[in-house]
């Protein structure tokens, strides 16, 4: 289908951990008109977090703030290249979360914390996807399932539940601060309360929750008539038994819409009121439609974490393989009529900004050091890094690291796990440090996609998005070596953005379904890493020691 261009505008919000990424997007080829960025002004300044428990948590009003500022930004930005009249043809806006990402409500949907009387409780926030407090909530779950004799409801989430999802972080909320799960009367998932915000929607009964959330990380499947049953969940805590029942058992894919933009945030975004809002859905499962994927793809998001998502066909007798230790799969959750896989590592980027940190302490702190100086030589500490790891040797190095810093996401979750670094001596220097780091992450990939071929899941290509893919060649080509795939990464610099405003302009009905606005709006690829065979044995051998370690460390844990 050929659209004429400049006449359909869609926005595609991506929430990620730190800001809100904006595009508007001409809904004829994908070409971005205009974006906007804008962070998160009380996660930036630390508040409501606390690392050294593993508590993340994210003021509402941080999104809510942010999302207005961003998207003014793109707006006025697409009105300096195509004309003022273009907020006027916006048709649609989607929006994308990390996730899972939940937060406890009261019974309009309503965040806890924009309620009078919780407004600094952070169980009252939203619990970002990298929140681990609820480790041991996660290990009750997976003991009830295996063991209460019905239904083993973390079957298609790759038989391990994690503490990164929805049940587990409610129920360490409700578990350990009585004031809130009292006042609350809902879950809701960062996604679906950002659709109903924008829908104006107060009404619980009219919401239209997010089939990807809820299948990958809620434990919902069509099979079993929605959510696990009050009965299961009452065993975990009966306040969550009584919450499901404000869920509903219908689930709808992003290629839906929820409702209408409501008139307050078309007067606050500056868009026509009653344009579509469009279902929700995590960052990955969008960004990767936004990143060319389609079946026999494997498509990596590489940011802070890793996303790798897959797409595959219905069997006909309805008869789902079950893909032990994943991050789930779920009928529609990425394109409608297939099956979404889910896997991924909780930590990509994060592990090399945990080194930049350990490495600038002392530019921190100091005394007499001008802070201005300080973060400018700390921007700088990561490309230095690259360019003096790119010449190490990985075979004189003989430095293995797990990539486990923030626990394990796949395969087979297990959010205990602590990385680990083996071989140091006096003279192991920082950038082999930071090249036995990148490996590291690199074969938790590989670990990743034996799993999914084990599994027999088909992997023809390797396709790649996000902020690691962008901005570090090393990553990439180390990532290239370790898997013995070429990986392509699309030119888009908001692949996850892009994919929202595709499934807008989808939901919008301008386009009849989302394969053919990903046809029509979809970057092209920017640059193809290419594996170096004369690598290969060198980093099989690597690639043992990986596993060795984590084989140990995961014993030791245990003990």
């Amino acid at each position: 289908m050929k659209r004429e261009r400049g006449l359909d505008y869609v926005l595609g919000a991506d929430f990620g951990t730190d800001s809100v990424r904006v595009v508007v997007v001409d809904a004829a080829d994908g070409s971005v008109a205009g974006s906007g960025v804008s962070p998160y002004r009380r996660w930036a300044e630390g508040l409501y977090c606390d690392p050294a428990s593993n508590r993340f948590r994210q003021h509402p009003l941080d999104h809510i703030e942010s999302l207005e500022a961003a998207s003014r930004a793109a707006l006025a930005e697409a009105s300096g290249r195509t004309g003022p009249s273009t907020a006027a043809k916006v048709r649609a806006v989607s929006v994308d979360t990390t996730g899972s990402t939940p937060c406890l409500a009261d019974g309009t949907g309503r965040p806890l914390a924009l309620v009078p009387g919780f407004a600094e409780d952070p169980d009252g926030m939203f619990i970002l996807w990298k929140d681990h407090t609820s480790v041991a909530e996660a290990e009750r779950i997976n003991a009830l399932a295996r063991g209460w004799g019905g239904e083993d409801y973390t079957k298609y989430s790759g038989g391990v539940y994690s503490s990164e999802w929805f049940w587990a972080k409610a129920l360490h909320v409700v578990s350990a601060n009585p004031a809130v799960a009292g006042a609350a009367r809902t879950i809701v998932e960062h996604c679906d309360w950002l659709s109903a915000l924008l829908a104006g929607a107060g009404n619980l009964g009219a919401w239209r929750r997010s089939r990807c959330a809820a299948g990958h990380k809620a434990l919902w499947h069509a099979s079993w008539g929605g959510y696990p049953p009050a009965e299961f969940l009452a065993r975990l805590h009966p306040r969550l038994a009584e919450l499901a029942g404000s869920l509903g058992t219908e689930t709808w894919p992003a290629t839906e819409a929820f409702g209408p933009l409501c008139e307050e945030w078309a007067a606050r975004l500056g868009v026509p009121a009653g344009i579509t809002v469009g279902v929700g859905a995590f960052d990955a499962h969008m960004g990767a439609v936004g990143g060319d994927l389609e079946p026999g793809t494997l498509l990596k998001i590489m940011g802070t974490s890793t996303c790798d998502i897959m797409v595959g066909p219905k069997p006909a007798d309805d008869r789902e393989k079950l893909v032990r230790g994943i991050c789930g799969q779920v009928d529609g959750s990425v394109i409608p009529g297939m099956i979404g896989y889910e896997a991924g590592q909780s930590a990509f980027g994060d592990v090399f900004a945990w080194l930049r940190g350990v490495l600038a302490w002392p530019l921190r702190n100091l005394p007499g050091i001008d802070p201005g100086q300080a973060a400018r030589m700390e921007d700088a500490l990561l490309p230095l890094l690259e360019a003096a790891a790119a010449k190490v040797d990985p075979e004189r190095s003989g430095l293995t690291a797990l990539d486990w810093l923030n626990g394990r996401r796949t395969p087979d979750a297990d959010q205990s796990l602590k990385g680990a670094i083996y071989g140091i001596t006096l003279g192991t220097d920082a950038p082999a440090l930071y090249r036995a780091l990148i490996e590291a992450a690199a074969f938790g990939s590989r670990a990743i996609v034996e799993r999914m071929r084990q599994e027999g899941l088909r992997i023809d290509r390797v396709a790649a998005v996000g902020g690691v893919a962008k901005k570090s060649p090393l990553a990439m080509q180390v990532s290239a070596d370790v898997l013995g795939m070429e990986i392509a990464v699309s030119s888009s610099e908001q692949s996850c953005a892009l994919g929202a405003a595709m499934f807008a302009a989808t939901a919008a009905g301008l386009y009849p379904d989302i394969l053919s606005a990903q046809a029509a709006m979809r970057a092209p690829v920017e640059k193809v890493w290419k594996p170096d065979p004369g690598r290969r044995a060198v980093y099989d051998r690597l690639y043992r020691n990986y596993r060795a370690l984590g084989a140990y460390a995961e014993r030791a844990a245990k003990e």
